[in-house]
């Protein structure tokens, strides 16, 4: 099968390309690398700032656009896919629709179905908008508005989410909070394979004795602080660090590729990751494949979807009150003694649901079952 991905993720797209390669397929992966992270990619999709910049960008898309034709699956990373408005998004779009077999969309980040689901009051308990009825410090703060996040309120945006969702073959959600936004509106075509982790990259260094201390690890992105709750959780983890000055270890780091961000979580035991999601995400994940213990969402709704029964190992924090926070952490520092378990069972869950190989078959699956229905 051939496999165009077009734009990604923390990774995302460019993990499933290489895991399809190994499984005899043709995937290609156009991209900006996930900003920062810089992740590989085999057609560069950067746009440099300035209106050179933009000149520059427009000129690398439509060369490109000769290279994106003739797959049988092309999969978008989101709706606005490219660094364009949606007007100029949709064209390319339409051009991809038109020189290609299906086009899929992967559920993985925040659009216009996501956004409306958080702030139609029924479908999350609480969200990155709202924690129960309330606007959560996200709606509140700087972030918020420097990411414009209002956009997703516009008629022009709102317009042409509802015609990619009207016009897109099939849907593949990532995380159990994007399926459970896309379910209402296109059940027939959806499915959820999970993030991928390459495994065999990410070597396991299981826990053999219990540690003296606990050493922590948070990894914090610059301009998505608030929105993932890593300002909460850096300041709980200050807070039990001073009530627990001999007993645990704290290493924050910040914007760092994704490569040494993987090699400098090696040395530490536990990974504080994110407070407003049900689930655990890419940074938990690969922390966990390689044997820490995350910090994460891990909520009972994810579980039972996923079918985990009995292995749950990730520590689940939940955004209602800082003091749950502090708890969470002053068990692992209380019961450290159980860290060669957990770590051996978190290394064991990502090998069970999101090894690459697995979330690869999911895709090939569902992929198959779109062109047996053309």
């Amino acid at each position: 099968m051939r496999i165009l991905f077009v734009g990604d993720a923390s990774n995302l797209h460019n993990c499933l390309a290489r895991q399809l390669r190994l499984m005899g397929h043709d995937a290609v992966v156009a991209s900006n690398g996930s900003r920062w992270m810089d992740t590989s990619r085999d057609i560069d999709l950067s746009r440099r700032p300035g209106r050179l910049g933009a000149v520059r960008y427009v000129w690398d898309i439509l060369r490109s656009l000769p290279r994106m034709r003739g797959y049988d699956i092309v999969h978008l990373s989101s709706h606005i896919f490219l660094d364009l408005k949606p007007q100029k998004v949709r064209l390319v779009f339409d051009y991809l629709r038109h020189h290609n077999g299906k086009v899929v969309l992967s559920a993985l980040g925040t659009d216009c179905v996501y956004y409306n689901a958080c702030f139609d009051g029924h479908t999350y308990r609480y969200s990155d908008y709202f924690v129960g009825d309330q606007p959560s410090p996200y709606v509140h703060s700087g972030e918020y508005y420097a990411q414009q996040q209002d956009n997703w309120r516009l008629p022009v945006m709102q317009d042409y989410s509802n015609y990619l969702v009207n016009h897109i073959d099939g849907v593949v959600a990532c995380l159990w909070e994007y399926y459970e936004a896309y379910r209402p509106l296109v059940p027939n075509k959806l499915a959820y394979a999970g993030i991928p982790i390459d495994v065999d990259a990410l070597s396991f260094r299981p826990l053999e004795k219990v540690p003296e201390r606990v050493r922590f690890f948070i990894g914090i992105q610059r301009d998505r602080t608030v929105i993932k709750g890593t300002d909460r959780l850096l300041a709980a983890l200050q807070r039990v660090h001073d009530r627990y000055p001999d007993q645990c270890e704290m290493e924050v780091v910040e914007n760092l590729p994704y490569d040494e961000y993987t090699r400098r979580m090696r040395a530490s035991h536990v990974l504080l990751d994110q407070l407003y999601s049900y689930t655990p995400a890419t940074n938990a994940l690969i922390a966990m494949a390689q044997g820490l213990v995350a910090v994460s969402g891990a909520e009972p709704e994810y579980y039972e979807f996923i079918g985990a029964a009995d292995n749950r190992p990730i520590v689940n924090v939940t955004p209602y009150d800082d003091a749950n926070i502090d708890r969470q952490l002053e068990y692992i520092i209380q019961h450290k003694d159980r860290l060669p378990l957990w770590s051996r069972q978190s290394r064991a869950f990502v090998l069970e649901h999101n090894a690459a190989q697995v979330v690869a078959e999911r895709h090939l699956q569902f992929w198959n079952e779109l062109i047996a229905r053309s």
